[in-house]
């Protein structure tokens, strides 16, 4: 899933990925390096045998640290040893957790505690807010582990620089969360659909969101109230703060971050590029006590081998409106719409392209099924009377993606992440590769705070 393939070779020149690697042509072209990326070719030897149990802790016991676990539990041959997390009432629960499926594990408060005591681990999972994934990813590669780290890769480019650094200094593997990367969908779709047969011809545009209702701030049961000095020893400021710690600058990006960067970190990975430029624009328009914008919409420029792609992304706050999260790649011949909900993905061939029929016996696609053929929101209605607009096209032809993933959408990247570990398999978004995405999403709030189009210096995406 995450090998070369005969696809990964760079469109302009030719050559392979590893060669364009080493030849230095990437950087003056602002390429962005995808799979086989500079982490694989200077991946350290790191094989410890298919059959060894991989001792890992989990920092970060919270919501997103439970999605992790609900992940790794399937996977055979890992042990969780050590939990920690500040909050008692967090950390209580995934001890709990763990321990009723098999996993007796230790808990910590204090991180660095937990590091000098638990001397055997293999690898650390970091799954705290964004601001403490430099210190704890760095401090846990200074201490011999390798370390699986939640997206975005910092709240700073500094932080995301460091970390690059870090990986490198130590020869420890660094995987960041941008789990769609090992994704079996999003991979055939990349691999088969935009790039191996081309169905969608040439890509002139990608539209995504993320939209989201109302809700409210998060609480705490008052008996597991944090006290003032002890979020102060770890950087908060409030306990509510620490609670809704994604609403404010010094510890997160927003939401183009928190939800964003899943989705446009696809649209590099999918482009095989990263964006030359980028206007946006947002607000905080609805929940007046946060600081970070409640609505963002950007566009972002590719000036691709091929031609120039506009891409616009909308994360909105205030509204489930719109069909929910994907990403839609658009082009001469055909469409992609792509989302981890499955029932939201489908392909889509233009009446002017040839038929698609001969690519169901290679596996791309297939006829699509009844509910893709009723789920086509974005589509014109058909008339139903009266006068059609002679500037209107056909409709899109929908088609299915034989491809499904069955299992925890957080599993294969921590298979991925393991497999590293033990085989030297390369990862699917070492921390190179995810410095670039953190470059191309902490710029769209600098556009928004200037209320200008900025540039990205091809420079600019490496650590």
């Amino acid at each position: 899933m995450t090998q070369d393939s005969p696809h990964d070779t760079v469109p302009a020149s030719g050559v392979s990925r590893r060669d364009f690697l080493r030849t230095g042509v990437a950087a003056g072209a602002g390429i962005l390096l995808g799979r086989a990326s500079a982490s694989a070719v200077d991946a350290p030897a790191v094989l410890t045998g298919a059959s060894k149990v991989l001792n890992l802790a989990l920092v970060g016991t919270g919501a997103q640290g439970r999605v992790l676990i609900d992940a790794a539990l399937p996977i055979p041959n890992i042990k969780f040893q050590a939990v920690c997390d500040i909050w008692d009432y967090s950390l209580r629960y995934g001890e709990r957790y763990l321990g009723r499926n098999g996993h007796t594990v230790r808990p910590y408060v204090d991180f660095q505690e937990m590091l000098e005591k638990e001397k055997d681990l293999d690898a650390v999972i970091v799954a705290t807010p964004d601001f403490m994934h430099a210190p704890h990813s760095i401090a846990a590669m200074d201490a011999g582990h390798h370390v699986y780290c939640e997206k975005l890769m910092s709240n700073t480019i500094e932080g995301a620089r460091s970390m690059v650094h870090a990986a490198k200094r130590t020869g420890k593997l660094l995987q960041i969360g941008h789990q769609r990367r090992s994704n079996p969908r999003y991979i055939h779709a990349r691999d088969r659909i935009v790039r191996g047969d081309r169905l969608l011809g040439r890509v002139t545009n990608i539209n995504g969101q993320w939209n989201r209702a109302v809700s409210d701030d998060l609480g705490w049961p008052p008996r597991n109230v944090i006290p003032d000095a002890t979020l102060a020893k770890y950087g908060y400021e409030s306990m509510h703060e620490f609670r809704n710690w994604r609403w404010f600058r010094k510890y997160g990006g927003g939401p183009i971050s928190d939800l964003g960067a899943h989705q446009i970190d696809i649209y590099n990975w999918m482009l095989d590029m990263n964006p030359t430029s980028v206007m946006a624009g947002g607000g905080v328009d609805f929940y007046e006590n946060h600081e970070w914008d409640d609505n963002v919409m950007a566009i972002l420029e590719y000036p691709t081998p091929e031609g120039m792609v506009r891409a616009f992304y909308q994360v909105l706050t205030t509204t489930s409106a719109g069909g929910g999260y994907w990403e839609y790649f658009m082009g001469t011949e055909g469409a992609l719409k792509m989302s981890e909900n499955p029932n939201l993905t489908a392909a889509y061939r233009e009446a002017r392209a040839p038929d698609w029929s001969p690519h169901v016996n290679n596996g791309i696609v297939r006829p699509a099924t009844a509910d893709i053929k009723v789920k086509k929101p974005w589509e014109k209605p058909k008339p139903t009377g009266g006068t059609v607009d002679v500037r209107e096209t056909a409709q899109l032809e929908a088609w299915d993606l034989p491809v499904k993933l069955d299992k925890a959408i957080h599993q294969p990247h921590l298979e991925n992440f393991f497999d590293a570990i033990r085989h030297g398999t390369p990862l699917a978004c070492p921390a190179e590769v995810a410095f670039a995405s953190s470059v191309t999403i902490l710029k769209i709030n600098d556009a928004v705070a200037a209320g200008a189009k900025l540039p990205y210096a091809p420079t600019d995406f490496i650590a």
